[in-house]
């Protein structure tokens, strides 16, 4: 049997976490089996399927590396098909027009609910004599068994059984025309010889009535695997509305495919107490026996980790080649400051993401307008302006620049000064960057450059001098 599995999105909101999971997982197990993976667009609900989304859809999958090797089909141009196959089925008596009005179907579900019953369709027009129908405004019902059970093995929990007779007449077509969502999904399956269903719980339910459906037909039917849900860090279900985030966000936030993918993957399948997978990896391990029937929760530090490892371990010039695109977003020029890979080597061990290490990269590239005050307030005093001046001067004769050659020198005025090194570091942290926190001191002067070295310790000495000036101006008052 050739493996072919799909990913079937429906284009109304934001492609998430939980639907690339599905992807992946789909992806990945037809990569396994040198299957084929089908891309699939469920654009039946005209009211809420937008073109901003498929392309949402498409961009998501190529960030991440997902290609697809059909498709993209879409269901919209398909319901020639659909309407093809409902005749059919009209005329072998496996399906039937439903005449009954909205008002009709409202009061038999409050009488089923009133007195304890699952509410479900009656079946009042399944046998009806509809040639002296004159009624033109119908829906289109799926004739469905009313006894023995629908049994399926799933590939992740097991052999899952429904009765019959819980399943009412399944709409197939509105009254507007237009076929359901589940027979779109069964006719798609059956014409593009999926072999494979992997998608989440919430689809269970369907799959009874969906097989029934290809039994009527006649057809193969596809082998299921329903994933577990995946809850929010509150523990909650995992809400559409509220933590969808949209992936390519993770793009814009400065995660790399490669960490989202080793992040997804994990969220229901393991292997071992592996936690780091490289695409072939995942594709070499990959399988449904290994997917677990518990939910699995979001944890975002997790994912920071993930992304951390990934920008150390993978390739400079790759790393540094996406983070030109986060270097853009924050507008800074690199063309006034040092090698952008230099910086990289710098930062990337202090940093979580892309977007962080573009952000801590800016006084490398240009001018900080003010100090962080708590920084001002504890080192840029009086007491610290000689300190400033000597090292204003020392830095000033320096010809050869190296990072040794500062580090030195900082280290020989820190003797020479009576002064602990911390301080003077910490000192020339805060004149350099603005605030206290950077890498190596040697190294942030050696990248800064000695012209603009210069002219951040003139900048810092001024800015005691104006204080000093201001205490006195104070004093006098």
């Amino acid at each position: 049997m050739k493996v072919k599995t799909r990913f079937a999105p429906s284009p109304t909101g934001n492609l998430h976490i939980g639907s690339i999971r599905t992807a992946l997982y789909s992806w990945l197990f037809a990569r396994h089996y040198n299957g084929k993976f089908v891309l699939r667009i469920e654009d039946t609900d005209f009211e809420r399927s937008d073109l901003k989304s498929v392309k949402s859809i498409f961009s998501g999958l190529e960030w991440l590396g997902l290609n697809w090797d059909e498709g993209p089909y879409f269901q919209s141009k398909r319901l020639e098909r659909y309407k093809e196959v409902i005749k059919i089925m009209l005329e072998k008596g496996n399906a039937y027009k439903c005449f009954c009005s909205l008002k009709k179907l409202e009061d038999e579900r409050t009488k089923q609910i009133s007195k304890g019953e699952k509410p479900r369709y009656s079946g009042i027009c399944r046998n009806l004599d509809q040639r002296n129908v004159l009624n033109k405004n119908y829906v289109i019902r799926f004739k469905n068994p009313i006894s023995g059970k629908v049994t399926f093995e799933d590939k992740i929990r097991g052999k899952i059984v429904f009765q019959n007779e819980e399943l009412d007449d399944l709409i197939i077509q509105r009254s507007n025309g237009i076929p359901t969502y589940n027979f779109c999904v069964v006719i798609d399956d059956l014409d593009m010889k999926i072999t494979h269903v992997i998608r989440g719980e919430d689809h269970i339910n369907n799959t009874p009535r969906q097989i029934n459906i290809l039994k009527s037909l006649n057809a193969q039917i596809p082998i299921y695997a329903h994933v577990s849900m995946i809850l929010n860090e509150e523990g909650c279900k995992f809400s559409k509305r509220k933590d969808a985030l949209n992936i390519l966000e993770y793009y814009k936030d400065g995660f790399l495919p490669e960490a989202l993918l080793n992040y997804i993957i994990r969220l229901g399948w393991s292997y071992g107490n592996q936690e780091i997978f490289s695409i072939s990896e995942m594709q070499k391990l990959f399988n449904l026996k290994q997917i677990s029937k518990s939910s699995s929760s979001i944890n975002m530090k997790k994912l920071f980790w993930l992304n951390k490892y990934y920008i150390n371990n993978l390739p400079l010039n790759y790393i540094s080649n996406l983070l030109k695109y986060h270097i853009n977003c924050e507008n800074i020029n690199l063309k006034n400051g040092p090698n952008l890979e230099s910086v990289l080597i710098l930062l990337r061990n202090r940093c979580h993401t892309l977007k962080e290490i573009a952000q801590s990269s800016r006084y490398f590239y240009e001018e900080f307008e003010d100090f962080e005050k708590s920084a001002a307030d504890q080192y840029l005093i009086p007491e610290n302006y000689v300190i400033l001046k000597k090292l204003y001067e020392n830095i000033k004769k320096i010809s050869i620049w190296k990072n040794e050659t500062l580090s030195t020198m900082i280290k020989n005025k820190s003797v020479k000064l009576k002064t602990q090194l911390r301080k003077i570091s910490m000192l020339l942290r805060v004149v350099l960057t603005g605030n206290m926190y950077s890498p190596n001191i040697s190294s942030i002067i050696f990248l800064i450059g000695k012209e603009k070295t210069l002219l951040r310790l003139k900048r810092a000495m001024v800015f005691i001098e104006n204080n000093i000036n201001d205490i006195n101006h104070l004093e006098k008052k």
